[in-house]
C-alpha cells in the first residue's frame, strides 16, 4: 500500500487561483507590513512566517492543483529554496532582499527563483 502525504486546503476557504507564503525573520516590520498591504489589494491569499521549518511543512501540504507564489528573504531561501523548488504547488520564488548580486549566486540553479533587489 503506497503511502501519501495528505494535501491541506487553505485555512480559510480560499477560492483564489493564487496564493502567496512569504517567509522573512522581519516580515512584520514596518516596511513590510506597507508591503503585505499593497499586495493584499492584489490578493486575498498572503500568508506570512517568520519560521522556516513552519514555513516548509505549511508549502509540503499544499495540494498538487494549488499554485502558490512564495517570497523568501535572502537568507532564509537559502534554506529553504533548496528543499521546495521542485514542488510543482510552487509556481514562483521571489527572493526579497538587499544583495541581489549575492543572493543570484546561490539561486541561479533554480529556474523559479526571481531575485528582486530593494534599497
Amino acid at each position: 500500500m503506497a503511502s501519501s502525504m495528505a494535501c491541506s486546503q487553505n485555512d480559510d476557504d480560499n477560492l483564489e487561483t493564487f496564493s502567496i507564503f512569504w517567509l522573512d525573520a522581519s516580515v512584520n516590520d514596518e516596511k513590510n507590513l506597507a508591503a503585505q498591504k499593497k499586495l493584499r489589494n492584489i490578493i486575498n491569499q498572503l500568508k506570512t512566517f517568520v519560521d522556516a521549518e513552519e514555513f516548509m511543512a505549511r508549502i509540503r501540504r499544499l495540494c498538487q492543483g494549488d499554485l502558490t507564489l512564495l517570497i523568501v528573504s535572502g537568507q532564509l531561501g537559502r534554506i529553504v529554496v533548496p528543499e521546495i523548488h521542485r514542488l510543482p504547488q510552487v509556481t514562483s520564488i521571489y527572493v526579497y532582499c538587499m544583495n541581489r548580486a549575492v543572493n543570484e549566486k546561490w539561486s541561479q540553479s533554480h529556474s523559479k527563483v526571481c531575485t528582486c533587489a530593494f534599497q
